[in-house]
């Protein structure tokens, strides 16, 4: 029990640090949400959100991020 007790504690610190982080580029002007590749439809009674770019665009930072953490662990 203890294992998942520090589990649970890692996962809510990484999730109030990636809040932080969305907050501080919302602050910066860096538009997520808005880049080339979201796709935005609004209906009438439906709206549908795709963030293609944007998930891209932090797929590829997180992946060189934690390569780049990887090599220096070596």
């Amino acid at each position: 029990m203890q294992e998942l007790g520090r589990t649970l504690i890692l996962l809510g610190i990484a999730l109030a640090t990636a809040g932080v982080c969305v907050l501080l580029f919302a602050r910066v002007g860096l538009p997520l949400g808005k880049l080339p590749g979201d796709i935005a439809y609004r209906g009438r009674n439906f709206s549908f959100f795709a963030p293609l770019g944007s998930s891209l665009l932090l797929s590829l930072v997180l992946s060189l991020l934690l390569y780049l953490l990887a090599r220096l662990r070596r």
